[in-house]
């Protein structure tokens, strides 16, 4: 028997559809390679290794993402960033995610009585998208839309040990390590240990380092289309590091809550760890 053969227009037809999905896939790689890096954004170079292209294809993408204003490239540095009219979308996903996490977020306010946040990276720095305040007339909270240090703080932290070593170095860089508090890290080699650690117990906590006598703990909540965490803040002395795992648990509930990928459990620390 003589196997048939597919008729002209099917084979043509699936023969099309591997370029488009192609490209589609490329276009993606390069958005996301554009909002991984932030106000830095990424060289030609950067977007040609990110997506398999030769430079003059990279370039031509950019060309098209740039005429529709998803992409925009500085001048000075021949540097290309997220554009206008992609981040106008970002609106309205902040205030979707922040709507879903307003009630796990006063949910563990009222476990715990401490003051709970949910932060994103926003160019090199953590912006404070939503904050439930602790009902104690002592308490530490910042408030929203303010932006503060990835190195000092347990949201800045949590979000640092997802992203590649690279960009880490890069915000570092950038901002510096300007000691907050006596027990800020300040050096970079002992910052990358830190996120170490953090990856392997999965929460991040600023152990007095962004204020003297503060606590917080905080979880990455992976999954979303921007680096996000959540966190509880509280004077060190109501959250003894006793219960930062425990903590730690009910956040990952949260963060469990707020995607559709699994969130690393949580372990407890390695004895004699900072």
């Amino acid at each position: 028997m003589v196997p048939k053969t597919p008729s002209t227009a099917t084979s043509r037809s699936k023969a099309s559809s591997q370029p488009s999905s192609r490209s589609i896939s490329r276009t993606c790689a390069i958005l996301r390679l554009l909002g991984d890096s932030g106000a830095e954004g990424a060289s030609l170079i950067e977007v040609a290794e990110a997506t398999g292209l030769p430079k003059s294809s990279a370039h031509r993408y950019l060309l098209v993402l740039e005429s529709e204003a998803f992409v925009e490239r500085d001048r000075r540095t021949q540097r290309y960033r997220l554009g206008i009219d992609f981040l106008s979308q970002e609106p309205n996903h902040i205030e979707r995610l922040t709507q879903k996490a307003r009630p796990l977020l006063e949910k563990a306010r009222d476990k715990w009585g401490e003051t709970a946040n949910l932060g994103m990276l926003v160019g090199h720095t953590v912006t404070y998208l939503d904050i439930i305040e602790a009902p104690t007339a002592v308490r530490l909270s910042a408030r929203i839309g303010e932006k503060d240090f990835v190195h000092s703080t347990a949201l800045g932290k949590a979000i640092a040990a997802n992203l590649p070593e690279k960009e880490v170095r890069a915000i570092l860089r950038k901002t510096g390590m300007p000691k907050r508090a006596k027990r800020t890290i300040t050096q970079r080699q002992q910052f990358m240990a830190e996120l170490e650690k953090i990856r392997s117990v999965g929460y991040a906590v600023d152990d007095r380092e962004s204020e003297d006598e503060g606590r917080c703990v905080a979880v990455f909540v992976p999954g979303l289309s921007a680096p996000v965490a959540v966190s509880i803040s509280a004077i060190a002395s109501r959250l003894p590091a006793s219960k930062v795992a425990e903590v730690a648990e009910t956040l990952r509930a949260i963060a469990e809550n707020l995607t559709l990928e699994e969130v690393p459990r949580i372990l407890p620390p390695k004895s004699g760890s900072r």
